[in-house]
């Protein structure tokens, strides 16, 4: 393989070795400035890689692409981790110790997310998501001091590795039946399949691998750990698991379906079973964030019925889906960014999560109000932020597939309700913001006293307002470049 082509995932591992080196020889009260450091660095290696691509370094060996797509989604990547590296930057004073270790296990989850963007082949698939699954086992039971850190690792553990044994008996299905382990291989020969009980076997291989991407993507149901987990793990890790994550396992669907199951395409169970997928995502994660207090445990069911609306792309299995899905995604980001990055500012000075810390913040502190207000708002799907254009068009490309899919007009009408529904639970934090009484409301008036940002949270919370109404004004360089990495994705089955 040429090495050139997997710079980028090359640069973030000796990246995160050098961060445990230079850890070595800098005074523990300059050790989580090296934030500053890996962030500087993983933009430096992604603009290195992205000129490799552009000079038409587009092909690879068997078992990795590096195409339109596998590039926008390490971008994707990329910014995610700048973003929770900045963010567990200012999270430091709270890890007891090992923050280089921290930013060194980011950058080995990123390197492990690249490789997925790129991914061609089932061998490559499933080290993708050992590499980022391993890695998360050891970042959601950091603060080991902590009991619900260790339950949150325990709990993740035990969990992936079960979705892990599925997707290996699945690949595992696939291979007996098809002989072959790269996409294009796998497709060419599930076309000649004319064995009925090979065919079955292929299916039953396809569902299971499906199942264990599905658990990455928190999807009903395998969404069982995301509240708890969400809730242990550290901020920046649970950023991290939101974001990085569970895009990592929507690009793995997206190259499956498209490269190695055309001949499941057109059959109507398939799209059946993701159309039934996407309305119970939606629903669950919708009317479970009704009733939360804990702004960890809200956002976790909140990032349930994200992955819902996701599906709702995915169900339609055609290019426009998939570029709404690549758009909604980058949108996402900002808003979840944004929202975790003011709870871990806000719940280091009251050691607490409940909502109820969140009153009197507008007058506390305007930038992190007005972020949390419009990152809410943007989840919410309200115009006109960078969220409401991503719902907008997802749900675009649902009703253009109508007619293809008898079942889609049930979708919609969950993702109607379950965009009703969430108004409530979104509202509950904007009206806390502004009008909360706090937790001692019959006791004393909450704190008006000013709550300081550390910089890298600004710089976090800046470039997440930015990209909010950003996005949301000027959607069409975006939206173009998902059109360019999607395209031909299914229309060419």
């Amino acid at each position: 393989m040429d090495l050139q082509l997997v710079s980028l995932e090359i640069g973030a591992c000796l990246l995160g070795i050098v961060v445990l080196l230079v850890d070595l020889w800098t005074p523990a009260e300059r050790k989580a400035q090296l934030g500053w450091l890996v962030a500087s660095g993983l933009v430096g290696v992604f603009c290195y890689s992205f000129t490799i691509f552009d000079q038409g370094t587009g092909t690879g060996a068997t078992g990795y692409v590096k195409d339109s797509l596998a590039v926008y989604f390490q971008g994707y990547f990329v910014l995610s981790a700048v973003l929770v590296v900045l963010l567990t930057q200012s999270y430091a004073t709270r890890i007891r110790s090992g923050i280089s270790e921290l930013y060194a296990f980011t950058c080995f989850a990123l390197a492990g997310m690249s490789f997925a963007a790129g991914a061609n082949s089932l061998v490559l698939l499933f080290v993708a998501v050992e590499l980022i699954t391993i890695t998360f086992y050891v970042l959601t039971s950091f603060e080991r001091h902590r009991l619900r850190s260790l339950e949150a690792g325990i709990k993740y553990l035990i969990l992936g590795a079960a979705s892990s044994a599925i997707m290996v008996f699945g690949i595992a299905l696939i291979y007996g039946s098809t002989g072959a382990l790269d996409f294009h291989g796998v497709a060419r020969a599930a076309t000649g399949l004319n064995d009925d009980s090979m065919m079955l076997l292929y299916r039953l291989g396809v569902l299971m691998t499906l199942g264990g991407l599905f658990f990455k993507l928190a999807a009903v149901p395998f969404q069982l750990w995301v509240p708890d987990v969400y809730q242990g793990a550290p901020t920046p890790v649970t950023t991290f698991l939101s974001t990085g994550s569970k895009a990592a396992g929507i690009v793995l669907i997206l190259r499956l379906l498209a490269d190695a199951c055309p001949p499941l395409l057109g059959e109507a169970w398939l799209r059946q079973l993701l159309a039934l997928m996407a309305a119970a995502t939606i629903l669950y994660g919708s009317l479970c964030a009704l009733r939360q207090r804990n702004l960890k445990r809200l956002l976790g069911y909140s990032s349930i019925a994200s992955a819902g609306f996701v599906l709702l792309g995915l169900v339609t299995l055609s290019d426009q889906g998939a570029q709404a899905v690549l758009f909604y995604l980058t949108a996402y980001v900002f808003g979840v960014v944004g929202a975790f990055t003011v709870i871990s500012v806000v719940s280091e000075e009251s050691s607490d999560e409940d909502i109820s810390t969140l009153a009197n913040l507008h007058q506390r502190s305007p930038l992190m109000a007005t972020v949390l207000t419009l990152s809410i708002i943007s989840l919410a799907g309200v115009p006109p932020l960078a969220g409401f254009i991503g719902k907008f068009a997802l749900l675009s490309a649902a009703i253009s597939s109508v007619a293809v899919h008898p079942v889609m007009p049930w979708v919609i009408g969950a993702a109607l309700v379950g965009v009703v529904i969430s108004f409530y639970y979104y509202f509950t934090v904007i009206r806390e913001i502004f009008w909360g009484k706090g937790r001692f409301w019959a006791e004393e008036a909450p704190s008006t006293e000013p709550l300081p940002c550390p910089r890298a949270a600004e710089v976090v919370l800046l470039t997440c307002l930015f990209g909010l109404i950003g996005l949301g004004l000027f959607p069409e360089p975006i939206l173009f470049i998902a059109g360019e990495a999607t395209e031909y994705l299914f229309s060419a089955n």
